[in-house]
């Protein structure tokens, strides 16, 4: 008989004692809503035995498949280490109840114990529906519901090249990205004809369909599954179609819904619906009033079983006020939804096929890029619902808006900026009382009771389900008094900078664990915090003791997208490769290697304004054979995936121009080679020109240099791009050494103060004191700094190493360079090029398809 958690202290008192059936997400809510209300056998208040089973305790569900991202079954817990203990709740995994004798009042377990109960609470959740069709059990076949079933899957996918997932819904979606993920070519097979027939209407399906198909997934809908093939050994081989067709498949998951899981129920004779689920009142009782049940298994008083997340907490809320003798009702709840399947965002609200008398539909859609939106509008102006595709970045303020007349025109909401709209309608137009987390029921009012997300996350559990509120709560904080950095660490940037360098900080754990608020410690951090004290410690590596290499140990977790393989990502899915050209200068050599291997694998070729040559289209295994060649032809990394030195371009100077007055090659060289791999707040650009007409364009970078007779000009904090900005001249006519040491001052400086992605040009407009300030710390020495600036950099020198001549040299390194983890030669077949121009391109098909019409309350199109 399995142990449970914690001793049983209360076992034999007056208490009454609490049975809970099933552990999930909602039985697992149902525990914390006692423990909120002081019902817990360390209060003395009740002896509560939960029955879970799973071999584990509760699990976030709701994120399942992030489980192929990486994540461990550990980080999917919803259960704090110490949670049952302190409490002095009794959880027995892996010990399901078999029976109940409502007369007796007792629960028997599959291991034979049997628990009296005063009150017992069903929350055993549903099963996954799987057509009874011929084949359903061959070996191959699959569920797609708890963490052994993506096990069992991960497993068998190892011998497998093809999958289908029978469904179309929000879970068979996530599967098919899960099988693709796993290097298995997917078909989806859905038998509505569109995917996501519940959620999202015929337009909306279309343009998830077009997008779908585009990321490379094979989709038949309007079909059913007739039979699963299986061969003499009993494995699948295939799929028969209701239309007569087949395929040929490895491996099959059913996601086709999921059913209530009323068989206790049914057994000891509880009311159940015609259709499945056990019989509820308002108050979540069941036809016997000592038994209550919550969840999924529920039919509730609305004649509704509800299989999301939400509505499972707010039944589990609603029974344990009840059961601790307060007054509550559930009679319904909000069937909104957001999520990101295979990438794409989509969201639908309210009254979202407007099936209301009377409704008007405002519609925007665009074929090309995937987006299509659609609000549902009452005759008198009320929004009733909506469908986002592509685009979801308003769900997150509309759908508390749902029941209210907008406050503008509803097609300024959809429509794109230039063609009359969007509107920003922010959180601040919601009333108090609007619930912006619908999982955990917590309206605007709650929220903006507190001042950071890590305090609404432990206090109201806003943001803690499905995360789609996320991005309203952000925007409901007040920035933070202290100014932090974000809701993680109460310091800036450059004070993080500080801490990291006087402590000799190698690690983003301990500096949150040691420096980070309160309720942030011993967490992960946020996509702010990550990626910001990556690149300090990164440029702080030489003088505190880190690995300089960006994707060791705990760093590779810390870096931008682009970090994670050292290329910058393409649109297409692919990557370019950038080697570095210092100053511009290259042999013919090394000019026919270059063309060689883009020649070789098929790249596309093209010389960029920064006087270097990239290289279009590699996929990520191809990385490492791509980099080897280069590096053994004396190439290195170029840097143009990180926020560091990206070029430092040159005219060709005094050697040929009749105008050059200095050698601007050379220095050019010289300070590309000194300063490269050098990490820093933003991307740094630089420029020599060999004469003041300025060929190279030297007050545009971020640190410029101009020739003059008696030696160089420095300028600093110019920009290109979206907001030009001519460089300032800091200091004048400098010999070789001036002008190398005060760079190396100005760019230390610069990354010591300056904060998160603020290029030169703005660092030196906010700034105290501005350019007049940085010249008296970086020329004058005014703070006393230098020599502490200079020491710096020359660690920085000495200490650096070229990224891909580190990683090709390393076979651990190159493990993380796999498409596909089971099948690391795999090619991504989602890549796809087409030719043109004797090259090649991304092959992204013009997306087809009717673009319907933006329709007014009137009905007319505008």
């Amino acid at each position: 008989m399995p142990e449970p958690t914690t001793p049983n202290a209360l076992a034999h008192t007056a208490a009454p004692t609490i049975v809970v059936v099933g552990h999930g997400m909602v039985g697992q809510r149902f525990l914390e809503a006692l423990a909120d209300r002081g019902l817990t056998p360390v209060a003395g208040a009740a002896r509560v035995v939960v029955l879970c089973e799973e071999p584990r305790p509760a699990y976030d569900r709701v994120r399942l498949t992030s489980y192929f991202d990486g994540r461990s079954p550990e980080d999917l817990s919803l259960v704090e280490r110490d949670f049952m203990e302190r409490h002095g709740f009794e959880l027995y995994v892996g010990d399901p109840a078999t029976g109940v004798d409502r007369a007796g009042r007792t629960v028997t377990a599959r291991s034979g114990a049997v628990f009296p109960y005063d009150t017992l609470v069903l929350a055993t959740g549903s099963y996954p529906f799987v057509p009874p069709v011929p084949g359903k059990d061959a070996r191959g076949c699959f569920v797609y519901r708890t963490i052994e079933d993506l096990l069992a899957i991960e497993e068998y996918a190892k011998g497998a090249a093809t999958g289908a997932v029978v469904g179309g819904g929000l879970l068979g979606l996530e599967a098919a990205g899960a099988l693709k993920g796993l290097g298995l070519s997917t078909h989806v097979v859905e038998f509505a004809p569109r995917l996501m027939p519940v959620q999202v209407d015929e337009g909306g399906g279309a343009a998830l369909l077009r997008t779908v198909v585009d990321m490379g997934l094979a989709v038949h809908t309007g079909v059913g599954t007739q039979e699963v093939l299986a061969g003499a050994d009993g494995a699948v081989t295939g799929m028969a179609l209701s239309d007569g067709s087949s395929l040929a498949v490895d491996l099959v998951v059913f996601s086709a819904g999921v059913r209530p899981r009323d068989q206790l129920a049914r057994e000891c004779g509880l009311a159940v619906g015609e259709r499945g689920g056990i019989v509820v009142d308002e108050e979540c009782r069941t036809s016997d009033p000592a038994v209550f049940a919550i969840g999924e298994c529920a039919l509730a008083a609305d004649g509704r079983v509800y299989g999301l997340v939400a509505p499972g907490y707010e039944m589990a809320q609603t029974a344990a006020e009840v059961i601790t003798g307060g007054r509550s009702a559930f009679t319904g709840a909000d069937l909104s939804t957001k999520l990101k399947l295979l990438g794409v965002d989509v969201a639908s609200f309210g009254d979202a096929h407007g099936s209301a008398e009377g409704a008007l539909d405002v519609v925007y859609s665009d074929a090309r890029s995937g987006v299509y939106k659609k609000l549902v509008i009452g005759p008198d102006g009320t929004l009733l619902g909506g469908v986002l595709v592509g685009d979801a970045d308003q769900y997150g303020t509309l759908r508390p808006m749902t029941g209210t007349v907008l406050p503008v025109a509803p097609e300024q909401l959809v429509l794109p900026a230039g063609a009359g709209g969007p509107v920003a309608l922010g959180p601040s137009a919601l009333p108090d009382e609007a619930v912006i987390c619908s999982c955990h029921n917590v309206t605007k009012g709650a929220i903006c009771e507190h001042t950071t997300l890590p305090e609404v996350k432990k206090c109201t559990k806003a943001g803690t389900g499905c995360g789609s509120c996320l991005k309203v709560i952000g925007q409901l904080m007040p920035p933070p008094e202290d100014a932090g950095l974000c809701g993680c660490f109460p310091y800036s940037r450059s004070e993080l900078y500080e801490i990291v360098r006087t402590l000799e900080v190698t690690s983003f754990a301990s500096l949150l664990d040691s420096h980070g608020r309160e309720e942030a410690r011993g967490g992960d951090g946020c996509e702010v915090c990550k990626p910001t004290v990556g690149s300090v410690i990164a440029s702080l590596a030489p003088t505190v003791g880190a690995s300089g290499y960006v994707l060791d140990g705990e760093q590779a977790a810390l870096q931008d997208t682009n970090d994670h393989f050292l290329a910058n990502l393409q649109r297409n899915g692919s990557y370019s490769i950038v080697p570095r050209i210092p100053g511009g200068e290259v042999t013919p050599e090394k000019l026919i290697v270059i063309g060689e291997v883009a020649r070789d694998f098929g790249l596309y070729t093209k010389i960029t304004g920064g006087q270097r040559i990239d290289l279009f289209g590699a996929r990520v295994n191809q990385l490492p054979l791509i980099w080897t060649r280069l590096v053994d032809a004396g190439f290195e990394s170029g840097h143009a995936y990180g926020k560091s030195l990206r070029t430092v371009k040159s005219c060709v100077g005094q050697t040929w121009c009749r105008y050059g007055v200095q050698d601007s090659v050379r220095m050019a060289i010289d300070l590309e080679l000194r300063y490269r791999g050098l990490r820093s707040p933003h991307k740094l650009k630089s420029a020599v020109s060999g004469c003041a007409r300025e060929c190279a364009e030297a007050r545009g970078k971020d640190f410029g240099i101009i020739a003059t007779a008696q030696g160089w000009n420095l300028y600093v904090g110019g920009n290109g791009g979206a907001t030009p900005r001519h460089a300032d001249l800091l200091a004048q006519d400098l010999t070789d050494a001036e002008l190398v040491r005060l760079i190396d001052r100005f760019l230390m400086f610069y990354i010591r103060t300056a904060d998160r992605l603020e290029r030169t040009s703005a660092w030196l407009e906010r700034i105290d004191g501005g350019l007049d300030h940085v010249r008296d710390v970086v020329v004058h020495d005014s703070l006393g700094l230098c020599e502490e600036l200079e020491r710096m950099m020359t660690d920085h020198v000495a200490g650096y190493r070229d990224e891909w001549a580190e990683t090709i040299n390393d076979p651990d390194r190159l493990r993380r360079f796999v498409t596909f983890v089971n099948a690391p030669d795999a090619p991504d077949p989602s890549v796809k090029f087409v030719p043109e121009r004797d090259q090649i391109k991304p092959d992204l098909e013009l997306l087809a398809g009717p673009v319907l019409a933006v329709r007014t309350l009137e009905g007319t199109a505008s």
